[in-house]
């Protein structure tokens, strides 16, 4: 609980400088953030030892299952300020030597496919899907909270993806999921993933 109240105490230190999160969430900061982080840790096999946690923002969900696991996490984040956020976190909270933060977009980090791929608040399915697939492997398992509109984004990403999934309900929010995806493959079809067709 020290490692998470360090970071919490950073993030609010520099929230006003960076706007690391909305500040109408800042009274939910623990339930909002931290709790909707820490649930994916259930989720994550116990033999799990790489997670790539995709724009990580202010470290959710990633830096919050680094401090709760004993992962390697990737954190890729390309915003220059968030990134130096997110180093200083890691070390506050006494993980930065299993903790490498990218300062650099998705497309163009180059990582061995990881056990857990995460992303919270990123983009639609239709556009994360082709971001996560580039870390994928064998028995990679990807955590994606969603919000209440999560089936129409699964409908759309149906187009151009082949895709096996739970949707397991949020401890922090009634009308959020978590969506558990075991296998992800695109779709032969005539556009690129993550077009419509």
């Amino acid at each position: 609980m020290e490692q998470l109240e360090a970071y919490a105490g950073l993030l609010l230190k520099w929230q006003p400088k960076i706007n690391l999160i909305s500040g109408k969430t800042i009274p939910e900061l623990w339930t909002r953030h931290f709790l909707d982080s820490a649930q994916l840790i259930d989720h994550c096999p116990p033999q799990a030892k790489t997670l790539i946690d995709l724009g990580s923002g202010a470290g959710f969900p990633g830096l919050v299952l680094a401090i709760m696991s004993r992962m390697t996490v990737h954190l890729i984040e390309s915003d220059t300020r968030k990134s130096a956020f997110l180093r200083e976190a890691a070390r506050v909270a006494g993980v930065s030597d299993r903790v490498t933060v990218h300062a650099a977009r998705a497309e163009s980090v180059d990582l061995p496919p990881a056990d857990v791929i995460s992303a919270r608040a990123l983009a639609s399915l239709t556009d994360l899907l082709p971001l996560a697939y580039r870390f994928w492997g064998e028995g990679t398992i990807a955590l994606f909270p969603k919000g209440k509109r999560y089936k129409e984004e699964l409908t759309a990403a149906n187009y151009a993806w082949y895709i096996t999934y739970d949707a397991v309900r949020s401890r922090s929010d009634d009308e959020s999921v978590l969506l558990r995806l075991t296998d992800m493959r695109p779709k032969k079809t005539d556009h690129a993933p993550g077009e419509s067709p």
